[in-house]
């Protein structure tokens, strides 16, 4: 199969839920700063959220360049990883509104380890079919960021009950991590051109 409608679509989706995660935040009444100070946990909740769904689209888009034709059980993961993407907007909205408490805190950090998982498994299936000997799968290689992410996701969610703030620097932390390009795809196909 092509893969130029997976592409389309999971572009459109993620569109879609960045837009759902900005009409979240309402326009506060008042005409000075101080209107906004109310806003500043959704704000930065905003910020850390759009930060990881842009990290998701582009590590998406440099995975699925390089596949080269795909099946439908990379169909299927590439709908499970939406599927968890797709509550961005619910789980940022909720923890912004409550002024990072615990519980939406931890459904937060719960939803980006299922979305890493999910990521984890769409890439194995493209490097499955891909073929062990890939260009991906040599590009891929150990994945130690990949590896290493659930772990801190899942430190943060049993962080949050302790401080919920300690919680959100380890999101911060995974964020940062991710926010460069995955260049070991590029590299790959730099060297072959």
């Amino acid at each position: 199969m092509n893969k130029g409608r997976l592409e389309a679509f999971s572009d459109g989706v993620l569109a879609i839920i960045i837009t759902i995660m900005v009409l979240e935040i309402k326009v506060p009444h008042g005409q000075d700063f101080t209107a906004l100070k109310p806003l500043f946990p959704v704000i930065l909740s905003y910020i850390l959220s759009f930060i990881y769904l842009g990290i998701y689209w582009n590590n998406h888009h440099h995975l699925l360049h390089s596949a080269g034709k795909i099946n439908g059980n990379i169909l299927w993961a590439n709908l499970h990883l939406l599927f968890w993407l797709s509550l961005v907007p619910f789980t940022t909205g909720w923890m912004g509104e409550n002024n990072f408490a615990p519980v939406p805190v931890a459904l937060y950090g719960i939803m980006l380890l299922m979305c890493s998982i999910a990521y984890w498994i769409l890439q194995h299936l493209i490097i499955n079919h891909s073929g062990k000997e890939s260009a991906l799968a040599h590009a891929i290689g150990k994945d130690i960021k990949g590896k290493v992410s659930p772990f801190l996701y899942l430190t943060g969610i049993v962080l949050t009950f302790v401080n919920p703030w300690l919680s959100g620097l380890i999101y911060v932390l995974v964020a940062f991590m991710w926010l460069l390009p995955d260049r070991r795809i590029e590299r790959i196909y730099e060297t072959k051109g």
